[in-house]
């Protein structure tokens, strides 16, 4: 098996404004796994806000490129234990274990869902994100689009917009990426609105999860304060929901058990995306048939894809049924 990767610019179709920041680009890292003339591929994506670097990655990547490269192929789970021994960044885990599992399908001529045994039927739709604007910008976008799910996101809690967004009567979520305060946590929670909007997304900082009460009236969903499988305990008198993404938890391997364990313990599942060209997309689309929400707009806010597999069509998720993840780039 053979290593290559290469640095992508992901160009935002339109400028992606969240509490942490505005984006008009994301730096990728494409992973290529070879074999016997057939190719996986994966993918990770730049995030200053999390201290993710790429060019860390290569060094890294150069450093492990003999492990990396071995003679022989065996199951994708053994695989992900020989990446567990190399204590990768989570996102750098993801890529590469997301590329054997496109390569490994490939050789054996089996979808990811024939190897685990996955319905390819999919009931959840896709939320398209709303990015942060003055509220009848926000309102505007939810009106004029074709999409029938939204996550708006939020820099602030601000009262006098819940309303105005429940009266476009879609189906509305909120994203404060941190940003809401306790107060602002402790009257959403008690308050019956809260009750319309799918879900509300983490509201406050990492660990700051003691205030939420998930018998009340919110749906509190859980992002950066749900990473890992010890982490489920812990988030369980609060949130309802978490978000599972592949880079956050260390991809599809990772994320198979950490649906299972979050099952277990009665929690609502999304899946999430960070802006991610179809390559990233085509995994975490694999996973869908799982989900209670999903979120895989990723690769609809980008102009410049270089992927194809499976996607997302406002809203609707349709799963490549060629073998691996199905990906191919353009």
């Amino acid at each position: 098996m053979k290593l290559k990767f290469y640095k992508a610019q992901l160009k935002m179709k339109e400028t992606f404004s969240i509490a942490y920041g505005k984006y008009q680009h994301r730096n990728a890292l494409l992973i290529e796994l070879s074999h016997h003339e057939k190719k996986g591929y994966g993918e990770c994506v730049e995030i200053d806000y999390y201290g993710i670097r790429l060019d860390d990655f290569i060094v890294k990547l150069k450093s492990i490129e003999k492990e990396i490269e071995t003679p022989s192929i065996s199951h994708p789970f053994e695989f992900n234990l020989k990446l567990k021994s190399l204590d990768l960044p989570s996102f750098l885990q993801s890529a590469l274990d997301c590329a054997y599992w496109d390569l490994y399908g490939k050789l054996e001529n089996k979808s990811f869902a024939e190897l685990n045994r996955l319905s390819n039927t999919v009931s959840t739709e896709s939320s398209i994100t709303i990015s942060i604007a003055p509220i009848e910008v926000q309102l505007k976008k939810i009106n004029e689009s074709s999409w029938s799910k939204f996550k708006v996101k939020c820099s602030s809690l601000d009262k006098n917009n819940l309303e105005k967004l429940l009266q476009t009567e879609k189906n509305i979520a909120l994203d404060a990426n941190a940003s809401f305060t306790k107060d602002d946590c402790i009257w959403l929670q008690n308050c019956p609105i809260s009750e319309h909007f799918t879900y509300i997304e983490q509201p406050m900082p990492i660990g700051k999860f003691n205030t939420l009460d998930k018998n009340k009236f919110a749906n509190w969903m859980a992002d950066e304060d749900a990473q890992h499988l010890e982490d489920l305990e812990k988030l369980k008198p609060h949130y309802k929901s978490i978000n599972i993404k592949l880079m956050k938890c260390g991809g599809l391997t990772p994320a198979l058990e950490l649906i299972q364990k979050a099952k277990d313990n009665d929690f609502k599942i999304m899946l999430g995306c960070m802006t991610e060209s179809s390559v990233g997309i085509s995994a975490a689309c694999a996973l869908a048939p799982l989900l209670d929400f999903a979120d895989l707009d990723g690769a609809n806010l980008i102009a410049n894809d270089y992927a194809q597999g499976s996607f997302v069509k406002e809203g609707k998720i349709k799963i490549s049924e060629k073998p691996g993840l199905g990906i191919s780039l353009i």
